[in-house]
């Protein structure tokens, strides 16, 4: 038995070699049902000698194939032989698909990438509504920087502060930006906790704080309770390098997706009867994709249910200032304040001003901790993931302003309410109709009368329509892990108005043609698209140039193609 590796499989080469294209056997999967966005990534391929087959090994996916010469593959210039007692060149992680980058999630950013929205250059582009970004407010936060040039330390006023800010730093961060950011989260939360500034620990942004807080809570193979629909983020968050486990809380939209005891204690019973570890439980408040917030009930249950259990509970709280109507956003903070019989040792708390004030790309992510232990390790694992001190010198600056975090927090609020009252009043205008919510930057849109059935396969079947056809980048529920399908998640603050107007037509002139309430027999727009959601060959798939978008959340990596 020999080994071949290939860093960059020739997919056109080999099919020239097959006969009458792939055979598959027992166990394995034609090349076509392949997710796509594997098949750059290192492969490797064995035979026993003398044989006429080639069995490729692509992650979990193992596909035969019948060629004419198997010798031949040795002549192929981008593949490297290793013998057989010879250990793959890169590691586990480096090689599986635990960053879930294949799900419609990633696809539909792909899509963007590849032809994204101009109003001039490219006004029949994707628009890209899989953003959760807040671009509603920067008019404000550059006319403050306008005002305050010293808070940069690359401006003439604030130069002088270059050599101190530039020096090394140690990883419990400046100071002033911890006490800044603990009077900013405070504030968020209407004043009616305090945070105490050593217990912030820096990551970067919410998905390193995510990570972090999972390495110091989970060993390999332990698992979080999460209700759905949660985000498609957190399979990599949570997972991916950590090896740790996430177990879906089922709820539904029958009650507007509420977490119940019922719906914990179902879940925590079937990890127990499997064998499996439970650490915690992880809350998202507000909601991401929900757009809806917890409410005092739910939360003084799920610190009930924790301490009965013994187990974390982590709250992510990144959307804590995107409120924009009652009811008010309440903290588990306040909750554990309430009663002192809570054992705050189990709580932790995640935030971020990627979403609160629209600064993803500063990469700002906290973990507040009630527990000693993990705030000590939590510092130690943050040397790996440190906000720049140049960040943090003009973050500590910007929330230190009284005056502007007020004009801030009030206009934003306003902001989101408008956009978010014209997206769904256009949506309704055509029957289209969304969860009713009160936060985040984005719309929980139902779209289940579009669907040929109630099936997950239905849904993706739509959301390709959607996609290629709408060319509107919305992400389907089954991303979120949603248990019903048909419900889409919608971003409305990464946009101006205008192309607010252009997404909502386009929504508009697709269900007018198609109908909210279609024959499912008749399959109206399915027939109308067969071409369109057929996929298309591979080999013409990795010909096509793909242009990543400044705000790509995937990496410039083997998985995706550049143009150069």
């Amino acid at each position: 038995m020999h080994r071949v590796f290939f860093p960059d499989f020739p997919w056109k080469t080999l099919q020239n070699n097959l006969h009458n294209g792939p055979r598959p056997g027992p166990y394995f999967k034609r090349i076509t049902q392949l997710p796509l966005s594997l098949l750059s990534t290192t492969i490797s391929c064995s035979f026993p000698a003398n044989s006429s087959f080639v069995f490729v090994h692509l992650s979990c996916y193992f596909i035969s194939y019948q060629v004419k010469n198997p010798t031949s593959l040795f002549s192929l210039k981008t593949m490297s032989y290793v013998s057989s007692n010879r250990k793959p060149l890169l590691s586990r992680k480096a090689t599986n698909d635990g960053h879930a980058e294949n799900c419609p999630y990633f696809d539909g950013w792909k899509a963007y990438d590849k032809d994204p929205f101009h109003p001039t250059q490219n006004p029949s582009g994707v628009i890209q509504m899989g953003l959760a970004e807040h671009q509603l407010c920067f008019d404000l936060v550059q006319e403050w920087l306008v005002s305050n040039p010293e808070a940069s330390i690359c401006t003439k006023e604030g130069v002088d502060k270059f050599r101190d800010i530039a020096l090394f730093q140690d990883y419990h961060g400046l100071p002033a930006f911890r006490n800044a950011v603990a009077k900013f989260m405070g504030r968020v939360r209407g004043d009616k906790v305090e945070f105490d500034p050593d217990r912030i620990v820096m990551s970067g942004g919410a998905t390193g704080a995510h990570e972090m807080i999972t390495f110091c809570l989970a060993d390999p193979g332990d698992a979080f309770l999460v209700p759905t629909p949660y985000y498609a983020g957190f399979d990599r968050d949570l997972c991916w390098r950590t090896e740790a486990r996430l177990l879906p809380v089922v709820c539904h939209s029958s009650n507007n997706f509420k977490v119940t005891r019922k719906a914990l204690e179902e879940a925590y019973a079937k990890a127990v009867e499997a064998n499996i570890s439970v650490k915690g439980l992880l809350l998202t408040n507000p909601s991401n994709p929900l757009g809806t917030i917890l409410d005092r009930d739910t939360l003084r249950e799920a610190m009930s249910f924790i301490n009965e259990k013994n187990i974390h509970l982590i709250c992510d709280e990144i959307y804590a200032a995107t409120v924009f109507r009652q009811p008010d956003f309440i903290s588990i903070a306040e909750i554990i304040e309430e009663d002192q019989e809570y054992n705050r040792n189990l709580v932790h708390i995640i935030y971020s001003l990627s979403k609160d004030m629209g600064f993803p790309g500063f990469r700002v992510g906290i973990v507040y901790s009630y527990n000693d232990a993990v705030v000590e390790c939590g510092r130690k694992m943050s040397s790996f993931g440190l906000v720049s001190s140049q960040t943090q010198y003009l973050i500590a600056s910007m929330l230190s302003d009284d005056q502007f975090i007020g004009k801030f927090l009030l206009e934003s609020a306003g902001r989101l309410a408008t956009r978010h009252n014209d997206f769904t009043d256009g949506l309704r205008q055509v029957g289209i109709k969304c969860l009713n919510g009160n936060a985040g930057l984005f719309l929980w849109m139902d779209l289940r009368g579009l669907l040929m059935e109630s099936t997950v396969e239905a849904e993706t079947a739509l959301w390709r329509v959607i996609i290629n056809d709408v060319k509107l980048n919305v992400s389907p529920g089954s991303s979120f892990h949603c248990s019903e399908p048909g419900w889409f998640r919608v971003c409305i603050a990464n946009m101006n108005e205008e192309t607010t107007k252009v997404a909502l037509a386009r929504i508009r002139e697709f269900v007018l043609r198609n109908g909210n309430k279609p024959n499912r027999k008749e399959k109206c727009w399915q027939s109308d698209l067969r071409l369109r959601l057929s996929f298309r060959r591979i080999d013409d798939v990795l010909r096509s140039p793909c242009i990543m978008s400044p705000h790509s959340p995937i990496p410039q990596s083997p998985l995706v193609r550049t143009r150069t």
